[in-house]
């Protein structure tokens, strides 16, 4: 494959790029970065508002509307487009800046096992077989061997600087990852069912199993430190946690002179596969592990779509340094009002089946916003729409949300 774009391609993506940065220039998104900066802070002018076509792109942006050829280049194309369209369509408070960013080139390598992916579709569901079978296979397993390509990294990064360098600000960027909860990765190698199992029959294999995955996580992270590979997501344009914008000035901490720590950054942790666990055995199989990695951090996120209800006391209790907590669709809303009250972000998801379905019922979406404000009065409240991965060719149906969240949060604003 040919790296050097045809000028045709090249025009595209400068022309994309000259959109971004005249939106990134717009005074609103100043504004935009400093409502974030004091809603991080706890000191929200009003609750926050962000949508996230994920899935749903293929309906706002379908692949036909790409025009670049160069697989590489239509990436960097969609990345653009989807800027653009974030801002002139969807109307929601994320930020948008001049960065464009080129990911690290890195191989995280295995565990010295791999589980085995059985699927129909490939944008379907899947099952797959678990190789951890006995006490006898951990003797097989290791901590990942992690390596990067600076070579090839800085070869993408050059290729960018030159076509866009002029534009926008081309730089290598994280994130190296999205959640270090450990538990997805620990029923990849048991199975969620043999999980389950084993917390009554043999909890030694699990707390094996765990030891060993929190210090994988905690020797990546060294590595990453020491190779200065990680990134400040204190920014205007950061995603942090499980659907969150990290700008805030209480990061990097104050000594901070160069070289990005882990104590410079926000961390999400969470448990989706431990959705069915009280909190006892969350505490033992999943916290506990958990706990020596989120503390190494600046700030930290927890949760995302499982039900944190029995949970909170347990989080709060135990990570001082906790500042968004996920409100999921199954959480009971009240009971996380009167956790989370004014002391974290209340990061409430609400159901993407109501605008994914077949039919909408914005009346229903009317109520649903009103209703979760009204629960969360006093509370540092963000309203993320999320999770959705289709709108059924419907490409108004996340703007008519975004829009509502928008009109209604702004008569909650300051209080």
């Amino acid at each position: 494959m040919n790296d050097i774009p045809t000028h045709k391609e090249r025009m595209i993506l400068r022309d994309l790029a000259k959109r971004v940065a005249e939106v990134a220039s717009l005074p609103e998104q100043a504004k935009r970065i400093r409502l974030w900066k004091q809603f991080n802070s706890l000191k929200p002018e009003r609750p926050m508002v962000l949508a996230y076509p994920e899935g749903g792109w293929r309906d706002l942006l379908p692949e036909s509307v790409l025009q670049c050829f160069n697989p590489l280049f239509r990436s960097w194309e969609m990345t653009l487009r989807k800027t653009i369209y974030q801002f002139e369509k969807i109307h929601d408070d994320q930020p948008v800046t001049s960065n464009f960013n080129i990911s690290w080139v890195m191989n995280y390598g295995d565990y010295g096992f791999l589980e085995t992916r059985i699927r129909t579709d490939v944008l379907g569901s899947f099952t797959w077989k678990a190789p951890v079978k006995t006490i006898a296979d951990l003797d097989k397993l290791h901590m990942r061997r992690i390596s990067v390509d600076r070579e090839e990294t800085q070869k993408l990064k050059n290729m960018a600087k030159n076509i866009l360098g002029d534009i926008l600000n081309v730089r290598v960027y994280g994130p190296l990852w999205w959640s270090l909860g450990l538990t997805e990765t620990l029923i990849k190698l048991r199975g969620l069912e043999q999980v389950m199992i084993d917390m009554y029959e043999n909890p030694s294999l699990l707390h094996m199993l765990m030891s060993l995955l929190r210090d994988d996580i905690l020797n990546m992270l060294d590595y990453c430190e020491r190779e200065g590979l990680l990134s400040l997501n204190s920014g205007g344009d950061d995603f942090v946690g499980s659907a969150g914008i990290g700008a805030t000035d209480e990061l990097p901490q104050s000594d901070f002179i160069g070289g990005v720590r882990t104590c410079d950054m926000w961390v999400l942790g969470e448990s989706q596969e431990f959705v069915g666990v009280g909190p006892d055995q969350f505490y033992e199989f999943a916290l506990k592990y958990q706990l020596p990695i989120l503390n190494k951090f600046g700030i930290v996120c927890y949760g995302c779509c499982e039900p944190l209800d029995k949970k909170f006391d347990l989080l709060i209790q135990h990570i001082p340094k906790l500042r968004r907590v996920s409100v999921s669709p199954w959480c009971n809303k009240k009971i996380a009002a009167e956790k989370l009250n004014d002391h974290f972000i209340y990061s409430w998801k609400p159901n993407p089946a109501t605008i994914c379905g077949p039919e909408v019922d914005y009346k229903f979406l009317e109520h649903d916003i009103r209703e979760t404000l009204e629960i969360a009065k006093g509370c540092c409240v963000e309203l993320i729409m999320k999770d959705t991965h289709t709108f059924h060719g419907d490409k108004e149906r996340i703007t008519k949300w975004t829009n509502m969240a928008q009109k209604i949060a702004n008569e909650y604003a300051g209080g």
